[in-house]
């Protein structure tokens, strides 16, 4: 096989991104890339006797939104081009890739979720705009949309931006939603009732604390999963019931030892405790009333549980470095990968050869300050001692043994790969993530990654001058910090993808919901803490770059906008820099469309080879 058939082929293997039961558990639902044109909605009955059916394929990205609460329907979401400005739809099983619009084309305000009533006229949804005048505004309102009338009406008109939408009950008398109103690092939440006449905050754990909250089938008990109890500071995340017409709130876990990273409610009432260790799942469930929890099986790679079907089958998210996402049946007794049943059928739709793919290697290796420091490594089938540092986006987010398409055709082209997850990536445990705050971003993190540079040298795996770094969105920025800030014998080439290069530019051209983000791991906003901002640009050293450029940008991102990149390019002109531009102008904040991916992995591969070889110093 060619290198441009196993890019075609890597990228058109087809992979689970999300997926959900139905309220029943008869059905699930799943967004599936490589299959179609983009990314697109297929659902297929749990018990595994039918194949997949698509309900939906367009040329754009579909994304499921939600299930009605009947179960014969779904939302879906879909913008232009990846904008983020998206349109909801309903889609009904028995009529497959017909889709209702539930609310305007091309609105110029972002929708957030979106819940359809029991009584399927009603939807819910946050939305950044006042409807009464038609402009836009910084915080997200709850609204309730009237689909026979077209009235809409904001039923929670929060003070200040916050990331997320309205969870409505099953039984359709009551959401939740959260709120920032207090502090940009905390998150608080509110009930509120279907009719808007009551909205009041039920979970407070400190200005400064962020609480998640789910809902459980009976419409009365909320899953809590808080970061404090009492609103001083805790190292781990602690799990409750709170019972909201009596406002009792029952502690279920709290241990310190345990770092539980989320927590769900199955659609049979039993919830999931997806605990983490070094990146890696190891999800128990327990019932609300009992004390004791149950493992799920212990497997290479990683298993995600979503819930049971109604024959008691479990069904969850499987992945691997050398297995792309997929949706399995299996039973608790399962050993191995091969005990879990496919409930798609991924493998059948591709020529991909699975010893094709290169697993991945646990890396460790200790920071600047000490901090221990982990990795995904992998490795080139010949050590050509030249390597590429990929860097994940968030930074509140992590890498894990998860196959990735981009790093591997990159290792396929014959570059050692590290994937890194430094301070203030998820999975770790809460004093890791965490720790990014302290300098801020564009601090100790970014050694964390440049020690990875030095650890792949230290080892054999580059030599020096011949390490490269790409990422997107965090991982852009982080790619620009250190091709300003390191030697090219560390770090020879960058190529950040949508990355940010001037903080305060970031912070007033991104979206609202944002913005919070920004002033919480910076601590403030540009007017509060300007020199911060400015330290921590990327923009301001350009002109300390020695190592080769190429700089990638979606023109419809409305994340990190494509303002960053037409200031940097006016900076690296100005001190005379070179670099590569590469801008895709239907794309948003990544970039997604299979044609586009191979177009822009080639051009790494090509850019990589070019910088990263022998006659680099």
């Amino acid at each position: 096989m060619s290198n441009d058939q196993f890019l075609h082929q890597l990228l058109h293997l087809p992979t689970v991104l999300a997926a959900q039961l139905s309220p029943d558990s008869r059905w699930i639902a799943w967004m599936w890339r490589g299959v179609h044109q983009h990314i697109d909605v297929f659902y297929a009955p749990t018990d595994g006797t039918q194949p997949p059916v698509a309900l939906t394929h367009t040329p754009q990205a579909t994304m499921l939104v939600g299930w009605a609460r009947d179960g014969r329907a779904v939302i879906v979401a879909e913008d232009h081009d990846g904008d983020e400005h998206v349109r909801l739809y309903r889609v009904a099983l028995d009529q497959p890739q017909v889709l209702e619009p539930l609310t305007e084309d091309r609105p110029a305000y972002f929708i957030r979720g979106g819940e359809l009533h029991p009584d399927n006229t009603t939807l819910f949804y946050g939305a950044n705009v006042d409807t009464s005048t038609g402009q836009l505004i910084e915080p997200t309102w709850v609204y309730r949309h009237d689909l026979h009338t077209g009235d809409r009406r904001p039923i929670a008109r929060p003070e200040r931006p916050a990331w997320g939408g309205p969870s409505l009950n099953r039984q359709g008398t009551h959401l939740l939603y959260a709120r920032q109103d207090r502090h940009p690092a905390g998150r608080q939440i509110h009930l509120v009732d279907a009719e808007g006449l009551h909205d009041r905050e039920i979970l407070n754990f400190g200005d400064t604390v962020k609480v998640a909250a789910k809902w459980l089938p009976d419409g009365e008990q909320i899953l809590v999963l808080s970061e404090s109890r009492t609103g001083a500071a805790q190292e781990h995340k602690s799990m409750g019931i709170y019972h909201w017409p009596t406002g009792e709130l029952r502690w279920l876990i709290d241990d310190p030892a345990r770092n539980i990273e989320q927590a769900w409610c199955t659609p049979d009432g039993l919830i999931v405790v997806d605990e983490m260790a070094d990146a890696r799942h190891l999800p128990t469930f327990r019932s609300p009333q009992a004390d004791h929890e149950t493992p799920f099986p212990a497997l290479p790679g990683n298993i995600v549980p979503l819930g049971r079907a109604p024959d008691g089958t479990w069904l969850g998210l499987y992945s691997a470095a050398t297995t792309p996402t997929d949706i399995v049946r299996f039973k608790l007794d399962a050993h191995t990968p091969a005990d879990l049943v496919s409930l798609t059928r991924g493998w059948e739709r591709t020529e991909l050869d699975q010893a094709q793919l290169v697993a991945a290697e646990d890396f460790r290796w200790t920071s600047t300050d000490g901090l221990p420091i982990q990795g995904w490594l992998y490795r080139a089938e010949t050590n050509q001692r030249r390597a590429i540092l990929y860097i994940h986006g968030g930074p509140t987010y992590h890498s894990e043994d998860r196959l990735n398409p981009q790093i591997q055709y990159l290792v396929a082209q014959g570059f050692n790969v590290l994937d890194v997850n430094y301070r203030g990536s998820t999975g770790f445990g809460l004093r890791f993530r965490e720790a990014i705050k302290e300098d801020g971003w564009g601090g100790r993190e970014q050694a964390d990654i440049a020690t990875g540079a030095q650890a792949l040298i230290a080892a054999g795996l580059a030599a020096p001058g011949r390490v490269g770094v790409t990422g997107t969105s965090y991982g852009g920025y982080s790619s620009w910090c250190l091709i300003t800030h390191y030697p090219p014998e560390l770090i020879a080439a960058a190529a950040p993808i949508c990355g940010m290069t001037d903080l305060v530019v970031d912070y007033e051209t991104t979206r609202p919901d944002l913005r919070p983000y920004s002033e919480e791991m910076l601590g403030g906003s540009p007017a509060q803490v300007p020199e911060r901002y400015r330290e921590r640009s990327p923009i301001n050293f350009v002109h300390q770059i020695r190592g080769r450029l190429l700089i990638i940008q979606g023109g419809q991102d409305p994340n990190v906008t494509p303002e960053n990149v037409r200031q940097v390019v006016q900076q690296l002109d100005a001190a005379q820099i070179p670099y590569e531009l590469l801008v895709f102008d239907d794309e948003g904040h990544g970039i997604s469309k299979p044609a586009n991916q191979e177009r822009l992995y080639r051009c790494l591969a090509t850019f990589f080879d070019a910088a990263l070889s022998d006659e680099q110093p």
